[in-house]
């Protein structure tokens, strides 16, 4: 059986928005990685 919690709305809010915005980070790092792998990154000094 599942447990519910109560918040805030604000609170679900603010909480979903973080974990879109992981989601964002995570699918932009897993692009990078692939440029990397695939030699389409070039040092900058």
């Amino acid at each position: 059986m599942e447990e519910t919690v109560t918040i805030p709305k604000r609170e679900y809010e603010k909480l979903k928005t973080q974990a879109n915005i992981d989601v964002e980070l995570l699918e932009q790092l897993m692009d990078s990685f692939k440029d990397i792998k695939e030699g389409r990154i070039e040092r900058v000094k």
